[in-house]
C-alpha cells in the first residue's frame, strides 16, 4: 500500500503531511529540514528544464526577479492567466504542479513512494480554481482523491486530536487568503454550517502596506527612491515581511534602509503597522459578521474560535476577535501545519469510504468513527423568462436551484417551460450568486439547447444540478418530450482543461527537474 498524504497548497507556504500506520498525521519536512516550503518557483536561466522551489527560489529572485513566480494561488481561478518565461507560457495550475512535485519528491526521499493525496483550497474557491488545483496534483504525478476546504481540513484535525464539542468558528488568515467557517463538532463528527471569505486578503497585503510606508519614509528623508530595480525591490519586500513578523513579538522595531539615494535609520511601531492595515482589519470584521449572520446567530452562539494561518499571529487580529466574542481564540493547533495534517486525515477517510482496499487496518480503525459533511459556498441557478400574469410582459429572472450552504453532495432537479410557440432554442445558462436579478449574478457557463420546430409553448425543460464532495458541479438541461439535452461540467465550460490535456502536461513535464 502506498502512502496517503494531505497537501496544503498555500499562497505563501505549502506543506505535506502523511498518515502513519496508526492513522496519525505527521508533517514531513522538505529537503531543507523545514516543515513548510515557500510557494515560489524560479526558472533556472542556465537550464531551461530546471526550476528552483521554495527558499532557493526566494533567494534567487534577488538576482533575476523576472524569473521567479510567487503568489500563484491568487491566479488559480483565472483560466487565462499565463507567465511567460523564455518564450514558454505557464498557467497557474502548471506552476503549482512544480511546487507539489517538489513536496512529493522531498517526501518520497524520506518515506517512499507517494500515491494518493487530498489537496486543500480556500473555502471560497470557485469550480475553476478547484479543478485547476486537482489538475496541478495530477500533473505532478499524484492520484488526487479529491480536495477539501482549508478551514474544514483544520477542523478535521482539531476534532480528531482534541476533545472538541459545540459550535466552532475556524478563523483562517494566511499569506494570501482569508476564510471563516462555522461548524458543529461532536467528537469525531464535523458538520459544516457556512463559510465566508476573500481569496485576496492576507499577509501579502499587509506586507505591501508596510512596504509603502517604508518607501514613503525614505523618500521624505532622503529625497529619492528606495529602489530602482525589481531585484532591489525584492530585498525590501523581505525587509517588510521581517518587520511585520517582529512587530508580532515587539511593540516597535528598527532597521537601516540603504537605498539608491543614501541610507537612513527607520523605526516602525506596532500601532503604525495596525493603522496601515486597518482597512483589511475592517473587512475581516465584516466577513466574520457575514458568517455569523448566515449561521443565524451572533457571537454568543460560538463556543470556540480556532486560529489557522500564519497571519493570525498578528496581535491586533487576536485582540479584535477577543473583543468581538468576549473570550480569546484557541491556539491549540499549529497554525502553519494543521491544514496539511487535517487534509491527510481526510485523505484516509475518503479512501476508507471509496477505495478501502488501499487503506491499512490501523488507518481504517483510527478513522472508523470520523464523519465530515460540508456545504456549498455559493448559490447556483439559471436564467429564465417569466411572463407577468397581469401585464403579459416578459421579464428575466435568476432561478436558484442550489442555495448557498446546502449540504453536499447534493442533486437538485427543477422543471421549467418554453415560453413561445415555435420556440427552437433554450439558452442553458448556469449562474452563481444570491440575487434573483440576472444583472447581479455571474454566468459560469452557457450552451444552447436546440428544440424541435413547430411546437406550442409551455413544453417542459428539466434542469438538474449535481454538486459533488469536491464542490464541483455537473449540469444537465433536457427537453423532456424529445430527449434532447446539453450537459456541462462547470470547470471545463469556464476554461478548465480536459483529462487528456492534463495527461499530456504530465508527460511533457515528467523530466522537468525541481530542486
Amino acid at each position: 500500500m502506498g502512502n496517503i498524504v494531505g497537501i496544503d497548497l498555500g499562497t505563501t507556504f505549502s506543506g505535506l503531511a502523511v498518515l502513519n500506520e496508526l492513522g496519525k498525521p505527521e508533517t514531513i519536512p522538505d529537503a531543507d529540514a523545514e516543515r513548510i516550503t515557500p510557494s515560489a518557483v524560479y526558472f533556472d536561466e542556465d537550464d531551461p528544464g530546471r526550476c528552483l522551489i521554495g527558499r532557493e527560489a526566494i533567494r534567487a529572485r534577488r538576482t533575476n526577479y523576472g524569473r521567479c513566480v510567487r503568489w500563484i494561488k491568487r491566479h488559480m481561478q483565472e483560466p487565462d492567466y499565463r507567465v511567460n518565461i523564455d518564450g514558454c507560457e505557464w498557467s497557474a495550475s502548471e506552476l503549482s504542479s512544480f511546487i507539489i512535485k517538489k513536496l512529493k519528491k522531498d517526501c518520497s526521499n524520506q518515506i517512499g513512494n507517494i500515491t494518493d493525496a487530498i489537496i486543500t483550497v480556500p473555502a471560497h474557491f470557485d469550480e475553476v480554481g478547484r479543478k485547476a488545483t486537482m489538475d496541478a496534483g495530477e500533473t505532478a504525478g499524484l492520484d488526487v482523491i479529491g480536495i477539501i476546504n482549508e478551514p474544514t481540513a483544520a477542523a478535521v484535525y482539531y476534532a480528531l486530536t482534541h476533545d472538541a464539542t459545540g459550535r466552532i468558528l475556524v478563523f483562517d488568515l494566511g499569506g494570501g487568503t482569508f476564510d471563516i467557517t462555522i461548524m458543529d463538532i461532536a467528537g469525531s463528527k464535523t458538520n459544516i454550517i457556512c463559510s465566508a471569505g476573500d481569496h485576496r486578503l492576507g499577509g501579502y497585503d499587509f506586507d505591501q502596506k508596510l512596504l509603502a510606508r517604508i518607501e514613503s519614509a525614505y523618500e521624505q528623508q532622503c529625497g529619492g527612491k528606495l529602489y530602482s530595480t525589481d531585484e532591489r525591490k525584492a530585498g525590501f519586500e523581505d525587509t517588510a515581511e521581517s518587520l511585520k513578523k517582529t512587530l508580532s513579538k515587539r511593540p516597535n522595531v528598527k532597521t537601516r534602509l540603504v537605498g539608491q539615494d543614501g541610507e537612513m535609520a527607520y523605526e516602525v511601531t506596532r500601532e503604525e503597522f495596525e493603522e496601515a492595515i486597518s482597512p483589511f482589519l475592517a473587512k475581516i470584521d465584516m466577513l466574520v459578521e457575514t458568517a455569523l449572520e448566515e449561521a443565524g446567530h451572533g457571537p454568543s452562539g460560538i463556543n470556540e474560535i480556532i486560529l489557522v494561518g500564519g497571519s493570525t499571529r498578528i496581535p491586533v487580529v487576536r485582540q479584535r476577535l477577543e473583543k468581538m466574542f468576549g473570550y480569546p481564540p484557541t491556539t491549540a493547533v499549529n497554525v502553519d501545519e494543521c491544514v496539511a495534517l487535517g487534509a491527510a486525515l481526510y485523505a484516509g477517510l475518503r479512501l476508507s469510504e471509496e477505495q478501502p482496499e488501499k487503506v491499512a487496518g490501523g488507518v481504517a480503525a483510527a478513522l472508523a468513527e470520523a464523519q465530515v459533511t460540508d456545504v456549498c459556498n455559493h448559490s447556483y441557478g439559471t436564467t429564465c423568462l417569466n411572463i407577468d400574469e397581469e401585464t403579459g410582459r416578459p421579464s428575466d429572472d435568476n432561478a436558484i436551484l442550489i442555495t448557498k450552504n446546502s449540504q453536499i453532495p447534493c442533486e437538485v432537479t427543477k422543471e421549467f417551460y418554453t415560453v413561445f410557440d415555435g420556440q427552437e432554442v433554450v439558452e442553458a445558462d448556469v449562474t452563481q450568486g444570491e440575487s434573483t436579478d440576472p444583472d447581479y449574478v455571474k454566468i459560469l457557463a452557457r450552451k444552447e439547447l436546440r428544440l424541435p420546430p413547430n411546437r406550442p409553448a409551455l413544453r417542459p425543460i428539466k434542469v438538474t444540478y449535481s454538486y459533488d464532495k469536491d464542490q464541483r458541479m455537473h449540469c444537465v438541461f433536457e427537453d423532456e418530450e424529445s430527449g434532447r439535452r446539453v450537459e456541462m461540467d462547470i470547470d471545463a465550460q469556464a476554461g478548465g482543461v480536459s483529462k487528456e490535456q492534463v495527461a499530456e502536461r504530465k508527460a511533457a513535464l515528467e523530466d522537468f527537474i525541481v530542486e
